[in-house]
């Protein structure tokens, strides 16, 4: 089976208006919860063979502390600048690649493409997806990853403040 995760990019600093979009980091609860979501994917036995990350700071950052915290190595993540600001038919030419090598792909990246893709990869209503969240995504069968409509079946979606029995 093939997995996608989409993670959105943990909690961003705005304590810095005079840096650009692009380079904001994160705030301290950005920091604290980025390895805390690593520690919830692992504890489920998540673990990506492949991280692709928007290159911006939020994002690039975000994806250092997921890879930290599930034991992949950081220099193998890939920086992909088409990721930032990006639209959907970008994500889905993106996760078509990525999960023709690979069956479990982690992609961090922005709002509000993240949760449109949620939505259109699973079927589902997800309205927003938190700063932090993840979406899981299984596709089955031969054909793998499929870029149609509600092609994929949803298998998580966990965020920092979800209670998590």
């Amino acid at each position: 089976m093939k997995q996608l995760y989409l993670i959105r990019h943990a909690k961003s600093s705005w304590s810095r208006p005079d840096l650009d979009d692009f380079d904001r980091p994160l705030n301290k609860r950005g920091r604290k919860n980025a390895p805390f979501m690593a520690g919830r994917l692992s504890a489920r036995g998540i673990f990506p063979q492949r991280i692709v990350a928007s290159p911006a700071g939020r994002a690039k950052k975000t994806a250092l502390f997921i890879a930290e915290g599930t034991g992949f190595d950081k220099n193998d993540i890939i920086y992909d600048m088409k990721l930032y600001a990006a639209e959907q038919s970008t994500y889905l030419d993106s996760i078509a690649y990525y999960l023709g090598e690979v069956d479990t792909l982690f992609m961090v990246g922005h709002n509000p493409t993240i949760t449109e893709m949620a939505e259109y990869l699973t079927g589902e209503r997800f309205f927003n997806v938190p700063t932090c969240g993840v979406v899981g995504i299984g596709y089955k069968g031969k054909k793998g990853f499929v870029k149609a409509p509600g092609g994929g079946s949803l298998l998580i979606f966990d965020f920092p403040k979800k209670i998590v029995p």
